[in-house]
C-alpha cells in the first residue's frame, strides 16, 4: 500500500512538472519565433520599399508605352543593380510568374513556390524555410506601375544569424528550467513521503472498520493536521462503538420511509400546480376585466370550473395506494380539440412571461386515451415551454396525422444544453437550469409526460435543432369512420 501511494504521487508530481515543463519551453520557443518572424517581415518591408524606389525611378527615366514590355527588358539590370545594393539573390519574373532573370537559377529552382503563386493572384507573400540554426526567406510581390502590374520580384534573404542567435537562447532556457523542475520534483517527492506514511496507516485502519473490526486506534504524535486527523478518527471509533446497534436497526427503515415521503410531496406539489395555473390565469383576467366582456367570462368561468373539478380528481388520485390505469378508462377522443383547448387556457400565462403561443392543429386527431391525462400531458409541456424559452419568444405546437400516428411537436427558442441533460431531463426530480427553474418547480414535468405517453402506447423526443427545444410526441391515429 505505502508503494501504491508513493507511486501515485510520484507520478503524479512527474506528470505535472513534465506538463509544465513542456508549456514553458513551448510558449518561450513560440514567443522567439513570433519574434524572429515579426524582424523578419520589418525586413522584408524595407527591402520592398527599397526595391519599388529603384524599378520607379527606372521607369521615370525611361518612358515606354509598354511598361510590362521594358520591365521585360530591363530584368537583367534590376536583377544585378538590387543584387548588389542588398546583397540578397534577386529574381524577376513575369506576371504569369516565368522566371526572367536571376542571380542564381539554383536558388530559385528548388524548394517550394507558395509566395510566388501568391504574388502571382496580386499579394505580397512570404515563407520561411530553415534546418537547425539555418534559415532562408522567399519574398514575392508584384510589381505595379501607374497601377498595372508589369511583373513579379522575388527575393532571397538569408537570417541564419538570427535563428541561430535564437536557438542558442532556447536552450539556456531549456536546461535552466530542467534545472528547476529536477529541484522542484525532488523536494516534492520527500514531502509526499512525510504525507503518505501516515495516510497508509489511517486507510489500513479504516479498513479493519470496514470490516467490522472496531480496536482499530492509531496513534501519531504529531501537531499538525495529521496529528488532528488522528485523533478524530479515535473519537469516531468510540462513537461508532456505541451507536453501531441502534444504526443497523433504524437505519433502512428510516430510509425508506424518508423516500417515500418526499416522493409522494414531490409528485403532489406538481400535479396540483399545472391545473391550478390555469385556474390563476382565468381568474385574474376575470378581475381585470369583470362582466364586461360576457363571452370571456363565461368562457373563463366555464374553464375555472372544468379545472376545479379536474383538480379535485386529482387530489383523489393522488392518495389512491395504486395509480394503475384500467384498459376500461381508455376512449376514443379528440387529442386535437383537447389540443386547442389548452393552447387558449395557456395564452395568458404565456402572455405574463411576455411570449406568444402559436398553433396550427388539424381536425379529427383521434386517439385511444384518457382525456384528463392528455389535458395533463399538453398542459406539462406548454407550461415547461413557457418557463424555459427564451425572452419575448414565440412557442410553436404543431398536430397533424403523419401515417398511422398523429404527431405532436412542440418548439420553443432557447439556449443550447449538453445532449447528456437531453438524456437526463425526463428523469424524475431532474432540471436542465435551476436557476431559469419556476420556484416550487421539482423536475417532475417531463417525468410526468414520459409516463403519460407510455401509458397510451406512445412515444417522446426531446432534441435541440436550429436555436429551438423540440419534444416531438407520437400517439396511434384512430382513423375517422365515413
Amino acid at each position: 500500500m505505502l508503494h501504491t501511494i508513493k507511486g501515485k504521487f510520484i507520478i503524479g508530481f512527474f506528470l505535472i512538472f513534465s506538463l509544465s515543463f513542456l508549456v514553458l519551453n513551448q510558449t518561450v520557443k513560440s514567443v522567439i519565433w513570433s519574434s524572429n518572424e515579426k524582424i523578419v517581415t520589418s525586413d522584408l518591408i524595407d527591402l520592398k520599399k527599397n526595391s519599388i524606389v529603384y524599378i520607379n525611378q527606372a521607369f521615370l527615366i525611361n518612358h515606354y508605352k509598354s511598361n510590362e514590355l521594358y520591365f521585360g527588358d530591363m530584368a537583367d539590370e534590376i536583377v544585378e543593380s538590387l543584387t548588389h545594393s542588398t546583397g540578397n539573390n534577386i529574381g524577376v519574373y513575369t506576371v504569369n510568374g516565368t522566371l526572367l532573370s536571376s542571380s542564381n537559377k539554383n536558388v530559385f529552382s528548388q524548394g517550394t513556390d507558395e509566395d510566388l503563386k501568391k504574388a502571382i493572384n496580386g499579394k505580397n507573400a512570404y515563407h520561411i524555410t530553415h534546418d537547425q540554426n539555418k534559415a532562408e526567406v522567399f519574398f514575392s510581390f508584384p510589381v505595379v506601375i501607374d497601377g498595372t502590374k508589369v511583373g513579379i520580384l522575388r527575393i532571397s534573404k538569408n537570417f541564419n544569424l538570427l535563428y541561430k542567435q535564437s536557438g542558442e537562447i532556447l536552450n539556456i532556457i531549456f536546461y535552466i528550467a530542467l534545472a528547476i523542475f529536477v529541484a522542484a520534483f525532488l523536494f516534492s517527492y520527500i514531502l509526499s513521503r512525510h504525507i503518505t506514511i501516515p495516510i497508509v496507516k489511517l486507510t489500513e485502519a479504516t479498513s479493519k472498520v470496514k470490516q467490522g473490526k472496531l480496536d482499530a486506534d492509531i496513534h501519531f504524535h504529531r501537531k499538525d493536521e495529521i496529528g488532528e486527523l488522528t485523533m478524530n478518527f479515535n473519537d469516531m471509533i468510540t462513537r461508532i462503538r456505541d451507536q453501531i446497534s441502534t444504526i443497523e436497526k433504524d437505519r433502512d427503515r428510516l430510509r425508506k420511509l424518508n423516500e417515500q415521503e418526499k416522493r409522494f410531496f414531490d409528485n403532489m406539489t406538481h400535479e396540483l400546480k399545472t391545473p391550478l395555473t390555469s385556474i390563476q390565469g382565468y381568474a385574474e383576467i376575470i378581475k381585470q376585466k369583470g362582466a364586461s366582456d360576457q363571452k370571456f367570462f363565461n368562457k373563463g368561468m366555464n374553464h375555472i370550473v372544468e379545472e376545479s373539478r379536474r383538480l379535485h380528481n386529482l387530489v383523489i388520485k393522488l392518495l389512491e395506494v395504486s395509480r394503475e390505469t384500467s384498459k376500461d378508462q381508455f376512449n376514443r377522443i379528440d387529442a386535437g380539440w383537447i389540443l386547442k383547448d389548452v393552447c387558449e387556457s395557456m395564452k395568458f400565462r404565456a402572455e405574463r412571461y411576455k411570449k406568444r403561443i402559436r398553433f396550427e392543429i388539424e381536425e379529427d386527431l383521434y386517439v385511444y386515451g384518457q382525456m384528463n391525462r392528455l389535458r395533463q400531458l399538453f398542459i406539462n409541456l406548454l407550461d415547461n415551454a413557457i418557463k424555459y424559452s427564451l425572452s419575448n419568444s414565440e412557442i410553436t405546437i404543431t398536430a397533424k396525422v403523419a401515417g398511422d400516428q398523429v404527431l405532436f411537436i412542440f418548439k420553443n427558442p432557447s439556449d443550447l444544453y449538453d445532449d447528456n441533460q437531453y438524456t437526463k431531463v425526463m428523469e424524475p426530480f431532474y432540471s436542465i437550469n435551476r436557476q431559469a427553474a419556476e420556484e416550487g418547480s421539482l423536475g417532475l414535468g417531463l417525468s410526468i409526460v414520459k409516463t403519460i405517453a407510455e401509458e397510451h402506447g406512445g412515444t417522446i423526443k426531446m432534441f435541440y435543432k436550429n436555436n429551438n427545444t423540440i419534444i416531438s410526441i407520437e400517439l396511434a391515429y384512430m382513423k375517422v369512420e365515413k
